[in-house]
């Protein structure tokens, strides 16, 4: 049984759980959509790091192998 709450038209109480329920779709669907976005941004942000991290770690390689090369001349 679900009681609306008073003065909010779009929640209301899971007579059951006492929890309350917004009852507004596209709200919640903007809601989800801001989500996914931003858990887009964190995944391409990860994503560009492990690429700076793997350009860092092949440019110590090649710098190691040039002072190799310098040394061995």
């Amino acid at each position: 049984m679900k009681i609306q709450v008073e003065g909010h038209k779009d929640l209301v109480r899971d007579a059951s759980s006492n929890a309350i329920v917004n009852t507004n779709k596209s709200a919640y669907l903007m809601a989800k959509k801001r989500a996914d976005e931003a858990q887009r941004q964190r995944d391409q942000l990860r994503q560009t790091t492990r690429e700076l991290n793997n350009l860092k770690c092949e440019i110590h390689e090649i710098k190691t192998m040039l002072v190799k090369l310098v040394e061995d001349k």
